[in-house]
């Protein structure tokens, strides 16, 4: 019993002890981020690998999401006699949650293990050390860049998610029973204005704060060689992963209390 307790104490320890790691690495980041030089160059450059190159895939996850949605959802309303509502339920369901996790999780999965291996990396190579010899700031080159891209590129990324999600739902639908795009977008969006739409998407930026700090942070204190990298991305996408489920269920809350 007591070495449960002893082992209970060790975990927690160890998980305050990396918490506070993490807020003190975040502190480091935005006093680098803040002060000049900037890194616009760098900064172009992980928009490029962070929201280009992930398109494709979450554009895919998002296509998939929406016919699932629109098979399910037409067989879930039919039982209940709610047919008609099929497009406005496939609409909230990708614009208000699904396309925004799915694009999170895909993300985490891709860009986190990424960003965790391509900074381990450089760490157990000491060319991090190196940088920090040459006088440059390895926050302000390395993990500013890379986080900033993160919060800008999620939104984006998820409204061509929740796209790719309404168009394929749309299809899913019309090839079951002949239905006109126009109508699917006026039967879809009635009776929702803007704002509904508007917190579900930039809560994205949230993940991508979460995504980036946490890929970054686990890269940079990487030790242990090859080992250690493949820790460092396995780590990265697992925690990115849980905490942007977590901050979801955060986010959902604050938005149904304070935007109701």
């Amino acid at each position: 019993m007591s070495s449960t307790v002893s082992s209970a104490k060790g975990l927690i320890n160890e998980f305050l002890e990396w918490f506070g790691d993490l807020g003190l690495f975040f502190w480091q980041v935005v006093r680098a981020a803040v002060t000049p030089p900037f890194e616009f160059r760098e900064l172009l450059r992980q928009l490029d690998e962070i929201g280009s190159k992930s398109l494709p895939l979450v554009a895919l996850a998002g296509a998939a999401t929406g016919v699932v949605l629109s098979l399910e959802a037409r067989y879930s309303l039919t039982r209940f006699g709610a047919k008609s509502l099929l497009p406005a339920a496939i609409v909230f369901s990708v614009i208000h949650e699904t396309g925004p996790i799915i694009t999170g999780l895909v993300v985490s999965g891709r860009v986190g293990a990424g960003i965790g291996a391509e900074l381990a990396s450089m760490k157990v190579t000491e060319q991090i050390d190196a940088i920090e010899a040459s006088a440059v700031n390895p926050y302000r080159l390395l993990a500013a860049p890379r986080i900033l891209a993160c919060i800008l590129m999620l939104p984006l990324l998820t409204l061509a998610a929740d796209l790719c999600g309404l168009m394929m739902g749309w299809v899913a639908q019309a090839l079951v029973e002949p239905l006109s795009l126009r109508q699917f977008i006026n039967s879809g969006f009635k009776g929702s204005d803007f704002n509904d739409f508007l917190l579900p998407t930039f809560k994205t930026a949230v993940f991508g704060l979460i995504i980036g700090l946490i890929a970054c942070f686990q890269g940079m204190r990487t030790r242990g060689g090859a080992e250690g990298v493949g820790r460092a991305a396995t780590s990265s996408v697992v925690l990115s992963s849980l905490f942007v489920i977590l901050a979801d269920v955060v986010l959902v809350k604050f938005i149904i209390i304070f935007f109701p």
